[in-house]
């Protein structure tokens, strides 16, 4: 008998009236790519303003933040809140399932702290 070292994934995952090969073809739709993870990592520890998130990712245009933050409040996974005020104030935060996914965010950052030399 073949010796596994890690459990097989479950296939037909499905997750937003969508069904997927498996679960880690949705883990990657969701929080795959470089910004999508850094936007999750970047609200961690809280809601940000609109202009200061997008300040702290690096190098991300205009049109790739909005893209970025769309698709990620489409899947659940931050919310989006305008406040009434002039001018208008938007506030990024996670949802639970936007929580459910840092620790996977945070692994994902302690292996490229054990891969990579540091000045």
């Amino acid at each position: 008998m073949e010796n596994q070292k890690y459990r097989s994934l479950k296939t037909n995952a499905k997750f937003g009236g969508r069904t997927y090969f498996c679960a880690l073809e949705l883990a990657l739709e969701l929080i795959g790519g470089k910004w999508k993870s850094m936007m999750l990592y970047q609200l961690k520890n809280g809601p940000l303003r609109s202009s200061d998130l997008q300040r702290r990712m690096r190098d991300i245009s205009n049109k790739m933040f909005t893209q970025t933050a769309r698709s990620l409040e489409r899947d659940g996974l931050i919310q989006r809140e305008v406040f009434p005020v002039v001018p208008p104030r938007v506030e990024y935060s996670l949802t639970g399932l936007g929580e459910s996914a840092i620790p996977v965010i945070m692994q994902m950052g302690y292996w490229g702290e054990e891969i990579s030399t540091f000045d």
